[in-house]
């Protein structure tokens, strides 16, 4: 069962709200989609990215740097002309096109940037590796279309790039972005952007201010097979890094990117969280009442995938707490986990302007022994769809001191679906709903719980099989008369039972399977059911 911490820091959840949605608007501000080259006419003498002199690189070389500004006091990124980003706001940022023309070549990739503005303000350095040399991208306007009258116009020469992003061989689309602290996102198998990935987390969803350290240059190289190789210097508060992004774009499959990660602390981090992912998560068919939005659910996310060390597979839904919460779920060597879109109907969203049915599943799967260590989830209430409110990541037991070096390597997959061999069925759909039996006076003090499982470990199996429900709760909860059933003219399975919680319990951590002849034949449910959910359904 997990470890369950929940906090009554509403002054936390609004920060963490601030710093997600500041994030969130300005992506959804930025201009992903390339400008029709058509539309745009051409900058005078404009042919190709201004590049400065050459310099020494190797990833090595970045660690080391990185290690000799942890082992300084923190400087952060002075902020020029503040007064002119404070006037490039969502509607002046959403007018500034890069022109194509000047986009840089990284092998068979080309790289295109965004501009700076109120929502990001610190710039990056962006430089081109070639043969184990870097050359500076050199800032410049005439990259850029913008109206006349755009406040951007009076930035200084030397203003910087806010990011960048790496565009499909048409030109029109790109496939990966990096945007502010050090985010990044991807757009899966599918082609539409969701949850995003971080370059680490700290302190997240704890009493003391959360760090939100900065990818500060990017050193842009041709990798193999086609590939990309980013390469990241991190600087916050704590910790200074070096990363290094082998990305693939595989059309059809989503993306692969391996991530070796080189961190150096500069003081202690209470809660360190490696590979990342946040997420957007208000409501679902098991907290429907939660919302009075027309749409049926609306989420990037539906739930907390976990591959174990031990081989077991587990799922853990997604709720929209009255409180933020952590749960903690430990483990040695770690297979995987992620952030998983598993409802792939559109019908179960009618949004056909977001597309929540083609989110992105994000899958980490470490490429080197992780130890001792616990993936924990972050859930943080909200009543809108704009804001980031899941994190997940991996924590490990050991807790860096000042002066620590720790490495981690693992391989990020982005698709529709994790790439795991899911030999057990697999949850589709957890609902709750009042307790008792219809046509019968309802008991005030229960409520029932609805699970479906499908996959090919349940297939062609009837009533006369055997197949029972295994399922376990908190000392105090009682579980009322389990049982399951096949869902009719489908292949799925459907497990139901009622629960009694005392009046003053705060949090019912629920695990459950389906079994046969005292074998698994489903992975394992961990619901959650909190306070308001039971109060609501009473």
């Amino acid at each position: 069962m997990p470890t369950v911490r929940p906090t009554a820091y509403r002054l936390l959840a609004s920060a963490l709200f601030a710093a997600a949605t500041c994030f969130a608007a300005v992506l959804a501000a930025a201009p992903f989609a390339a400008a029709d080259p058509a539309s745009v006419p051409p900058a005078p003498g404009l042919s190709a990215p201004e590049l400065g002199a050459p310099k020494a690189f190797s990833f090595d070389m970045l660690a080391s740097r990185a290690a000799a500004l942890a082992a300084q006091p923190y400087a952060p990124t002075p902020v020029h002309q503040p007064d002119v980003l404070e006037k490039i706001d969502y509607d002046a940022h959403w007018k500034i096109f890069f022109r194509p023309e000047a986009s840089l070549r990284i092998g068979d990739t080309a790289a295109q940037f965004f501009h700076l503005g109120t929502y990001f303000r610190q710039p990056v350095k962006i430089f081109a590796v070639e043969d184990g040399t870097a050359r500076e991208l050199i800032y410049s306007t005439g990259y850029f279309d913008m109206p006349e009258d755009s406040p951007a116009h009076a930035l200084q020469p030397d203003a910087g790039f806010a990011g960048f992003r790496l565009m499909r061989p048409d030109m029109k689309t790109d496939w990966i972005s990096f945007l502010g602290a050090a985010y990044f996102r991807s757009d899966g198998a599918l082609k539409q952007y969701g949850l995003s990935a971080r370059g680490i987390a700290l302190n997240t969803g704890m009493s003391v201010p959360e760090e939100f350290p900065r990818f500060t240059e990017f050193y842009l190289e041709p990798g193999p097979d086609g590939r990309t190789i980013v390469n990241a210097l991190l600087d916050g508060p704590s910790v200074a890094g070096a990363y290094r992004m082998v990305l693939g774009d595989q059309p059809g499959q989503g993306q692969i990117m391996d991530i070796t990660a080189r961190l150096f602390f500069r003081a202690p981090v209470e809660r360190l969280g490696i590979a990342p992912l946040t997420s957007m998560f208000w409501y679902s068919e098991s907290n429907r009442f939660q919302s009075a939005d027309w749409r049926p659910e609306v989420h990037d996310t539906d739930g907390l995938m976990i591959e174990t060390g031990a081989g077991e597979h587990i799922w853990r839904p997604l709720n929209n707490p009255d409180r933020v919460v952590t749960s903690s779920y430990f483990d040695q060597d770690i297979k995987g986990f992620g952030l998983i879109q598993r409802d792939r109907d559109f019908e179960n969203y009618q949004d056909d302007g977001v597309f929540y049915d083609k989110r992105p599943a994000v899958w980490v799967e470490p490429t080197s022994p992780w130890g001792a260590g616990a993936v924990q989830l972050i859930e943080i209430p909200t009543d809108d769809e704009i804001f980031d409110n899941i994190v997940a990541f991996w924590n490990p037991e050991t807790k860096p001191q000042a002066g620590d070096e720790m490495t981690f390597s693992y391989r990020l997959h982005w698709t529709a679906t994790p790439p795991v061999e899911m030999k057990l069925a697999h949850t589709v759909a957890t609902r709750i709903g009042n307790g008792g039996v219809p046509g019968q006076p309802r008991p005030k003090d229960q409520i029932k719980v609805v699970v479906d499982f499908e996959g090919p470990a349940l297939k062609g199996l009837t009533r006369k099989d055997g197949i029972l429900p295994k399922v376990s709760a908190p000392q105090g909860v009682v579980i009322i008369n389990p049982f399951v059933l096949p869902v009719v003219g489908t292949d799925r399975w459907r497990m139901v039972f009622d629960l009694k919680a005392p009046p003053d319990t705060e949090t019912v951590d629920l695990r459950a399977y389906l079994t046969r002849d005292g074998k698994p034949l489903t992975e394992t449910w961990l619901g959650q059911i909190h306070p308001d959910q039971i109060n609501r359904l009473r």
